[in-house]
């Protein structure tokens, strides 16, 4: 299926943001009028993370709904948003509502009204806090998905956590720079306990120093250590309890989720008139554990899905 990638980097209202917009193959150049009426998607990454990690998703979104694009966004500090990857230097403070605010400026410059935002873990958040952002009432009806994280404060695992963020940035943070090599790094996270995988995603974070001696990190690590400690504090019940009007918001439960949903929360977010959905056989990395499943789940909020990628679909879960 033929499709549309669009990339840029705007000077935004606090950032430069990095961006890409992923057309689907119904979708067509226009005018800037018209262009407000092409359906889009907003795809908000998690800490540590960049656009790179929900390119897959977005693929498999516009595939199935090919009238439909999306935008992908590297948060400040994150991917080609940072100063290490050449951008401008993000004024702080480094929040989950100035992160929000930022993809906010971004939309307006693109003359972008999403009717769909989908965050990931702080992503998630980033979500919630731009729809509280936007107001009493919505231009039009916007349906948010926050993928695997809480509302409220956040306090992942417990004792003997593995692979925690905040455990992870602080050992980032131990590492000198410039970084000697990957090998080093490697043998470093795994005698410090965090897991291969994620040993192996954070190599994939790692450049040529521009000065030409070791190597650097693509993020901006003193500042993802300022927006995580934000996401963990910021509380976003008020937002459920009194959302603008035409806002609707489903969560997405991994089932082997790391954050503590137990003590009746999923109730308490449906009580307020808004769904949880579990996404069997899935951890917190929901969108690369079990992209099918989550597809299926989300669906029904794109429309019709595409009958080749349905009939696809439905041979692979026979098989």
């Amino acid at each position: 299926m033929a499709l549309h990638a669009q990339q840029g980097r705007l000077a935004g209202h606090r950032s430069r943001q990095a961006f890409e917009v992923i057309k689907g193959n119904l979708v067509r150049f226009s005018s800037d009028a018209q262009s407000k009426n092409v359906p889009t998607a907003v795809l908000v990454h998690g800490i540590l993370g960049s656009r790179r990690n929900l390119h897959s998703f977005a693929h498999m979104i516009v595939e199935g709904f090919p009238s439909w694009q999306v935008m992908l966004v590297d948060l400040r500090c994150h991917g080609e948003s940072s100063v290490s990857a050449g951008g401008v230097p993000a004024v702080g403070p480094h929040t989950v509502q100035t992160a929000a605010r930022d993809v906010l400026a971004l939309l307006r410059e693109q003359r972008m009204f999403p009717h769909m935002l989908v965050g990931h873990s702080f992503g998630g958040k980033v979500v919630m806090s731009m729809a509280q952002q936007f107001g009493a009432q919505l231009p039009r009806p916007v349906q948010a998905w926050v993928l695997d994280t809480l509302p409220g404060e956040v306090r992942a695992g417990g004792p003997g956590r593995a692979d925690h963020p905040a455990d992870l940035i602080a050992a980032l943070r131990r590492i000198p720079l410039p970084i000697a090599d990957r090998n080093g790094v490697m043998d470093y996270l795994l005698a410090s306990g965090f897991s291969t995988p994620i040993a192996r995603w954070v190599l994939t974070n790692l450049r040529p120093n521009p000065g030409g001696v070791g190597l650097r990190w693509t993020f901006d690590l003193e500042g993802i250590a300022e927006m995580y400690d934000s996401y963990e504090d910021t509380c976003l019940w008020g937002l459920l309890q009194q959302p603008p009007q035409g806002l609707a918001v489903d969560f997405v439960r991994a089932e082997r989720s790391n954050f503590r949903w137990e003590g009746g929360i999923a109730d308490s977010i449906q009580q307020l008139g808004h769904r949880v959905h579990l996404l069997k056989d899935a951890g917190h990395w929901v969108h690369a554990d079990n992209p099918g499943g989550l597809f299926d789940i989300m669906g029904s909020s794109f429309g019709v899905v595409d009958l080749h990628l349905e009939r696809a679909q439905a041979g692979t879960r026979r098989r």
